[in-house]
Formats: structure tokens, sequence, C-alpha cells
């Protein structure tokens, strides 16, 4: 790879793991971009933030990342056989002056151009969100972020989709949208180096951040909610919506399974509806227990903490 002007290097050949995850945390990744920017499923401003100041503790690699992971050169062949480029491994986490909280972990650096290639790997349930052609909005802000750490003028993605194909996308540079990403990346991290918690939003990524940070709570706190009033009668009056579009929901499902009556399935204009019989089995570990109370089965249970949360409406007193 050749270095262009503000980049440098820092090697990542022998690093342990622990380090390099260490290393990670003290500035801003390509893989975090889209939870700054809310385009991440699995990640939030705040779960981000909390990460970067060790409030969660690293995530353990699944199933999906060791895949993806184990199969990157896999990938990097096939995006070479549908393009004809070649690619290069770059052992290190890349910086640039211009942007002194962002680093970079590309996958490859395509050999005789100013531009990198990204790999990704999904399950076949995601099939459609790669048959349109257009650039995957889940990925966009990680390539742009790595652009802008490297300096490239164009980022290559290859997806391989389990069983199904590969599907190849090139992103060329746009300043705009890099100076837009980059300031947002750069008031991000004004939260993590001042310590104060970026907004929150309602997504299951935040709820879990917060369940672990305040796991530990006071047996009598208790905090006056002052101002909170109209956030609460909002919360309410949506409580009431919600009710009444379940109710909606479930109607509508009722009326669709008469038209089914005994057909499993049914189909009409942009729509597909299955209603099949399934047959699930559960273990009743209680009846279990109390038929064979010789054996201890403590150890088959899993112990975990939780902190319930709970919003009660006051009735005013008639007066």
């Amino acid at each position: 790879m050749k270095r262009p002007k503000n980049v440098r290097r820092v090697s990542t050949v022998g690093m342990p793991r622990a380090e390099w995850l260490e290393v990670r945390r003290q500035t801003i990744g390509g893989s975090e971009a889209s939870a700054i920017v809310g385009l991440s499923k699995w990640a939030s401003p705040l779960s981000v933030w909390a990460e970067k100041l060790g409030k969660l503790e690293d995530k353990p690699e699944t199933e999906a990342m060791r895949m993806g992971r184990d199969l990157e050169q896999y990938v990097a062949e096939r995006w070479g056989e549908a393009t004809g480029k070649k690619v290069e491994r770059v052992n290190a986490i890349l910086y640039n002056d211009l942007y002194p909280f962002a680093h970079a972990n590309i996958d490859r650096w395509v050999v005789g151009e100013n531009a990198g290639l990204e790999c990704k790997t999904t399950s076949t349930l995601n099939v459609r969100q790669f048959q349109g052609g257009e650039f995957p909005e889940q990925y966009y802000a990680q390539c742009v972020h790595y652009m802008a750490v490297t300096g490239a003028e164009r980022w290559y993605l290859c997806v391989m989709v389990y069983g199904r194909g590969v599907f190849c996308y090139t992103l060329e540079r746009d300043q705009a949208e890099i100076d837009a990403l980059m300031g947002a990346e750069l008031e991000f991290w004004g939260h993590v180096q001042d310590g104060t918690p970026p907004p929150v939003d309602g997504s299951e990524a935040t709820g879990e951040a917060l369940q672990t940070i305040f796991q530990g709570a006071a047996e009598a706190g208790e905090v006056e909610l002052f101002g909170r009033e109209g956030l609460l009668k909002e919360w309410a009056e949506l409580g009431k919506q919600g009710e009444a579009i379940v109710d909606r929901m479930e109607e509508i499902k009722n009326i669709i399974k008469m038209d089914l009556g005994e057909a499993q399935r049914g189909t009409c204009t942009g729509f597909r509806v299955s209603w099949k019989p399934q047959e699930r089995k559960t273990f009743q570990a209680a009846m279990f227990a109390k038929e064979h109370p010789e054996l201890d089965l403590s150890r088959y249970y899993k112990v975990s903490n939780s902190r319930p949360f709970k919003i009660e409406i006051e009735e005013k007193e008639a007066v």
C-alpha cells in the first residue's frame, strides 16, 4: 500500500488481541461509524460511547463474526475474479492527521489504485437487500469513513450472501459526504472526551447498554423527575394508540385467517400470506424436578440479572 500524505500506520503484526482491542478503543473505527449516525441495527451512539469509556465489556466473538473473518480471503478472491483487480493485505491500523479521533482497519487495499475493498458475508435471509444494485445503506458510512482516513478516491464493497451469490459495489469519493460524516464523528468524540453521554434513542442497543451501565441500583434510590411530566404523558398517549393499532392488526390477521380457512397459503398483489401448522415441544423443568427430587438440576439453570423498567400512571382522585 502506497502511503498517502497525512496517513500513518501502526503495525498489528504480532499484536495480542487484547492490545488490539485497547488500541481500537482510543479512536473511532469504520465499523462504529454507522452506529454514530444511526444506520446500524446492532449498535447506537450510546452503546459505542459506553464501549469507548470501558462501561461495557468487549463483545464475545459470535459464530457469524468468526465466519466473516475466516471467509474474508475467499470474498476478496471472488471480488478479484469478478473485477480482474488485485488486492493486498494491510496489517496495520491506519490514522490520518486530519482526523485524530478516527482510525481504519481495512480489509484489503487495491493494487495500482488509490482505493480499498471491504469484504462482507451475510445470511441468505438478507439476499433481497443486495439485489437492487444500489450501494447497501448499512455499509455506506463505514466505507466513507475508510475513504476519509486513507485518502482513497473510491471504495469497493463485496458482499457474499451464503449460497446465493456475490454482489459487488463501488463508492466514489464525495468530499461533502466525508465532511458530514467526520463532522458527526467529531461531535460524538466530544462526548467521549468529556464523559457526557450522547442523546439516547429507542434502539435495542441503547436499552441493553443502559441495562448494563446501571445494573447496580441503590435499594432506596429515588429521583425527582421534575419537568418530565410532558414526556411521560406522551408515553401514555402512545401506549393507548399502540393498543388500538395492535387490536386493528390482530383484527386484520383474523380476517385473513378466515379467508384462508384450511389453506396454508394465500397471495394477492404485493403480498404472500402463510398459515402453516407447527408443533413445538418444550421441556417442563418444574414438572421434571417434582417427579425426580433426587436429582440436583441447579447447574442446568442459567441465572441472569435485570432491572425491569415500569411506568405507573397515577389516577387522580375525584374531587
